[in-house]
């Protein structure tokens, strides 16, 4: 009896960590965020899009020569992997 119970409440326990590793990772999976000239599309010091800075922020995608290409503006629209999704670009 001793031995059923240890190892269903080891099961339990492993159960649950195996859940919060699977939240961790989903909740984890944000794009890469870039900011960047819009117009140039020239990578930027972050802090020229915080306040009234001239930059945007950017998206996914991958950098090229100091030039971002392959993601967008809008943070939803951006593709993101997970378990069973597609994978979407990455930086670099």
């Amino acid at each position: 009896m001793t031995t059923r119970r240890k190892l269903k409440s080891s099961a339990v326990v492993l159960g649950g960590m195996g859940l919060l590793a699977t939240t961790l990772v989903a909740c984890g999976s944000d794009p890469d965020k870039r900011c960047v000239d819009p117009q140039t599309h020239k990578l930027l010091p972050d802090s020229r899009c915080k306040g009234n800075g001239t930059g945007r922020y950017y998206y996914g995608g991958s950098v090229h020569n100091g030039r971002v290409s392959g993601g967008g503006y809008s943070k939803s629209a951006v593709k993101r992997g997970g378990f069973g999704g597609e994978h979407g670009s990455s930086g670099g």
